[in-house]
């Protein structure tokens, strides 16, 4: 074995000296020529206009990146049709804003509801009008487009969906990639081995002293058990963290309220709102920019740990941990407030508190769906630009300088430092690259699982749960069901006028609990006898004090009903888009139908062309055989007659 690799070394030590390396030097030359393409026709701001070169970036780069950014090209096309219409149901609410009835009663100088505190004690009671601006903004986002452009985004989903798929088979085809995944799910038990996976068995078969090689060791589900384990509780460890952190957030939008209410500052109590909700998201983005870090770690230490045999089972465990990780820790906050706050509250005289001293915190008069919009904002747009800009530029650059300086270059002299280096000397600085799953985590959060993952998810299994998730947000977190229960089944005269007063109920401040009332109940100049919030129960009056009332279970079935509506019309318009696009181009069908045709009448020529030569053959061996039969009957009979008994008696 030494004098093998003492030849190889040799022989590669003479090739060098020949000068073989220097000849085929002129293949980093090509090299930097698709680089200076690539430069020119993609990866430049000033040709953003043009669509991308795919083909290069699958020469450069491979058929799996260049599928990913194919998906990535076709994704930035679909969103202009999106954004068009998600400009134009805002403009529609920004020129109806002055038309809004609820908007218009809320804000009426005349407006003299008096509305019950949002906290104990420091909190004293307020005139509905000083929601004005909360009511309008609120119905910017909050209108009755806001359904049809959710209705347009099941169908932009679905259209999305056919389009990749029909992209995906022509390149596929284009690229002689048809078959790929049946062959990789084929080879699947072939895949050779992972070097941890292959460490973890030698071990296992040191400590079983097994020194014979004939038997194959491997990792069963007993050795594996202390790693699923760890899985599972660090796993839900992690998640409970999430659920924490969520907490202690609205801790602290519920005692900083408190706090900035107590202020002595008029601007600093009129502006409660704004400012506690606009921290509290602040707080939530940089929680889930660490978080994001922290738990890409631990997935990737648990996967580890778990020692999967392949590198793609290895993929795919990665994948489905930080997809559960990063999920939880990027929506934990947006699903609170979309289907938890301000139904967890109670009423005035029996509310909920956390530890006994932190009431729950209420939605604002126009709904949580505003506050639902900021943290969406605020969360995805400072994911990208935070996340784009610091942990995918700067970081980077930062570690490449690093190697820079760390490398022999940083030694040598400083006019040899500044001459020119070739194109595979500067990639050698550049960042290893990390797979494509960090791109795929990236546009989970961008587009809500609308990319087929490897093997695990993909926008067609996914899209009823989330199709159903916005029924809910629409159902449950805007106005847009109790408006309309109210025009159509208890307005007089079929308007929205009354709606205001119609969701609000009446509380009798004398029934408010021991130390719980505010510190100044003559905060207008006179004692208040009844106060308003918004909910539907029976009045103090009626024989069934505070108890739900029969608007309220109205509305809860219609809720449950739109939802139920929703999920169907979504459901049909996908299977009508399934059956009108295809999922293969008819080009692309033709083409293939074609090379189907051609194969079996090759296949078939091969046929006849086999049973043509075994026929000439069988002929000609029968007429040898006869002839040889022929000479050995006339020469030796005896002999031939007792090989044939033989035969038979064997």
């Amino acid at each position: 074995m030494n004098i093998c690799i003492y030849a190889f070394l040799a022989g590669i030590t003479s090739l060098l000296g020949s000068g073989v390396y220097t000849a085929a030097y002129p293949l980093h030359d090509v090299s930097s020529i698709f680089v200076r393409l690539l430069y020119e026709e993609w990866a430049n701001y000033s040709v953003f206009y043009k669509y991308q070169p795919i083909g290069l970036v699958r020469k450069y780069f491979g058929e799996k990146i260049g599928l990913y950014f194919a998906w990535l090209g076709l994704y930035t096309q679909m969103l202009i049709p999106a954004s068009l219409v998600g400009v134009i149901v805002f403009l529609y609410g920004c020129a109806t804003v002055d038309d809004n009835i609820p908007s218009m009663e809320i804000c009426h100088p005349r407006n003299n509801i008096t509305m019950c505190p949002l906290c104990d004690r420091v909190c004293s009671y307020w005139k509905l009008s000083t929601a004005c601006g909360t009511a309008r903004a609120s119905h910017l986002f909050d209108n009755p487009a806001t359904v049809f452009f959710s209705i347009f985004m099941a169908l932009w989903a679905a259209m999305f969906m056919e389009h990749w798929k029909r992209r995906q088979m022509r390149l596929n085809y284009e690229w002689d990639l048809t078959g790929f995944e049946d062959e990789e799910v084929s080879n699947n038990k072939t895949d050779h081995p992972r070097a941890e996976y292959e460490f973890k068995v030698m071990q296992k078969s040191l400590r079983k002293r097994q020194k014979s090689q004939d038997k194959i060791e491997k990792l069963t589900f007993q050795d594996r058990l202390p790693a699923y384990m760890t899985n599972i509780v660090m796993m839900l460890l992690m998640i409970g963290v999430t659920f924490a952190i969520v907490f202690g957030v609205i801790l602290y939008r519920i005692s900083t309220k408190a706090a900035l209410h107590m202020s002595s500052s008029l601007i600093t109590r009129n502006h409660v709102q704004l400012t506690v909700k606009t921290t509290a998201a602040i707080i939530n983005l940089v929680v889930i920019l660490i978080l994001d870090e922290v738990y890409g770690a631990v997935a990737r230490w648990l996967t580890v740990l778990e020692a999967p045999k392949t590198d793609k089972s290895f993929e795919e465990r990665l994948i489905f941990k930080t997809f559960i990780l990063k999920f939880v820790n990027a929506f934990a906050p947006i699903i609170y407030i979309a289907f938890f706050r301000g139904r967890l509250v109670g009423r005035p005289g029996s509310y909920l508190y956390v530890f006994d001293s932190y009431r729950m915190e209420e939605c604002a008069h126009g709904g949580c769906l505003m506050e639902l919009c900021i943290q969406l904002s605020i969360t995805m747009l400072g994911k990208q630009l935070i996340q784009n800009n610091l942990f995918e530029i700067g970081i980077p650059k930062l570690k490449k300088l690093i190697r820079y300086i760390r490398s022999k270059q940083g030694a040598f002299q400083e006019e040899e430092r500044q001459k020119k280096l070739t194109r595979y000397e500067t990639d050698h600085f550049l960042e290893p690259f990390g797979g494509l799953t960090p791109e795929y985590m990236e546009m989970i959060h961008i587009v809500h699982i609308c990319f087929h993952l490897p093997h695990f998810f993909s926008l067609s299994l996914m899209s009823e749960p989330l199709s159903l998730l916005q029924a809910f947000v629409i159902s449950f977190t805007s106005d847009f069901i109790p408006r309309m229960v109210y025009q159509y089944m208890y307005s007089p005269d079929g308007s929205m006028h009354g709606f205001v007063n119609h969701t609000l109920s009446y509380f009798n401040v004398s029934h408010f609990q021991d130390g719980k009332e505010p510190m100044d109940p003559s905060h207008f100049g006179y004692p208040v006898v009844i106060c308003r919030y918004k909910d539907y129960r029976e009045p103090p009056w009626s024989n069934t004090p505070y108890e739900l009332s029969k608007e309220f279970w109205a509305v809860l079935a219609v809720r449950l009903a739109f939802v139920i509506v929703f999920q169907n019309v979504v459901m049909l318009m996908n299977d009508i888009v399934d059956w009108l696009i295809p999922d293969i181009p008819k080009d692309i069908s033709l083409q293939i139908h074609k090379e189907k045709i051609l194969l079996v009448e090759l296949f078939m020529k091969e046929e006849q062309g086999k049973s043509y030569i075994i026929d000439s053959s069988t002929s000609t061996d029968g007429k040898e055989n006869c002839s040889k039969h022929n000479n050995n009957s006339k020469v030796a009979p005896p002999r031939s007659r007792r090989h044939t008994n033989s035969t038979k008696s064997f």
